[in-house]
């Protein structure tokens, strides 16, 4: 089969062929259809998230299941799926607890195994974490849901709570920071949007944000907190650098939620985040990371009662020829909107 691969860290990243998927008793392998262009996939192809070498990327996907391992009995070759890019064991008391999207024994494509930037890809536990998707869904749709809007979608409802009428503020407004303007807007919250970029700050407020920041003016938050009347009542930091952390946290009421998504890795792992303020003004800190399999029927049920188009936040669709070059893109500024690789039915 077809599949983009990279040999060595931050190598070239070529199409060529690879051998076929082996398919272990518990999983499926299914025909990728779509799959998306993510920076967690960067992180990896950079060397800041290691992965085995030679690689194949991609962890948000939809497609039709291929091959059913022995062990697998709800599943059937034509079924369209997709899975959340945190696979669970489905047997750990985390995963027994339903928070899969922490289990110590998971599986990603895309990290532990080779991921969805191929013509196929293992979905491990098959029985878990695969999803259904409604007939009516696009696969590019459906790979626009993929971790960014999944992810959004838990950190405002599991972690953030946020409620109608409640001011959210979105620091980074990519894949992920349009997926939480678009949720939070759907929920019945007020949003403020910041980024540096004007196309991005645009497409937030096409997407129903209220009010757009941009990042590099002086003093974000002190803005946040003169618009809000007091502080946003959840604020998310969908980029992942210590300044959107700190600003994050210091967007906040007294009482607020912070929710941490955009990846921090490295030298920028462990930000300076205001404790002082986070004690005196009891802030919550929370950490977001993925979606469990069970949560993905309120998440399709809000994009369907709501009237969202997970496609509209795709800004691209390319072939799976051009997706290396997409992934080794975000080494600097990208067009706004998700990049979402169509592979052919």
């Amino acid at each position: 089969m077809r599949a983009v691969v990279y040999t060595e860290v931050g190598g070239p990243l070529r199409v060529q062929e690879v051998p076929e998927p082996e398919c272990p008793p518990d999983a499926v392998v299914l025909d990728v259809r779509a799959t998306g262009v993510c920076r967690s996939d960067w992180h990896a192809w950079r060397g800041h998230d290691p992965v085995a070498l030679p690689h194949v990327p991609g962890h948000e996907f939809a497609g039709v299941v291929a091959r059913v391992g022995a062990d697998v009995t709800s599943w059937r070759p034509g079924d369209r799926v997709t899975a959340p890019f945190v696979c669970g064991c489905g047997t750990c008391g985390y995963c027994r607890a339903g928070d899969p999207q922490v289990c110590p024994d998971q599986t990603q494509p895309g990290f532990t195994h080779h991921g969805s930037f191929a013509e196929r890809v293992v979905v491990r536990s098959a029985e878990f974490n695969l999803v259904r998707l409604p007939d009516r869904m696009s696969f590019v749709a459906a790979a626009g849901l993929g971790c960014r809007v999944a992810t959004a979608y838990r950190a405002l409802t599991a972690h953030g709570r946020l409620g109608a009428g409640e001011w959210l503020a979105v620091h980074g407004c990519g894949g992920v920071g349009l997926s939480a303007v678009l949720l939070g807007r759907a929920l019945g919250a007020r949003v403020v949007a910041v980024d540096v970029a004007a196309d991005a700050l645009a497409l937030a407020a096409d997407r129903g944000a209220e009010v757009v920041l941009d990042g590099s003016a002086a003093d974000v938050p002190g803005q946040i907190h003169r618009i809000t009347g007091g502080g946003a009542h959840v604020s998310v930091d969908a980029l992942g650098s210590p300044d959107t952390a700190v600003a994050s946290v210091r967007s906040l009421r007294r009482r607020g939620r912070h929710v941490q998504v955009g990846l921090l890795l490295g030298p920028d792992a462990t930000p300076p985040l205001p404790m002082d303020r986070v004690v005196a003004w009891e802030l919550s800190v929370h950490g977001s990371h993925g979606i469990a399999p069970h949560e993905y029927a309120a998440l399709l049920d809000l994009v369907a009662t709501a009237g969202i188009d997970p496609a509209s936040l795709v800004g691209r669709v390319i072939p799976l020829e051009e997706a290396g070059a997409a992934l080794a893109a975000m080494d600097g500024p990208t067009p706004a909107g998700m990049t979402v690789v169509a592979l052919d039915a």
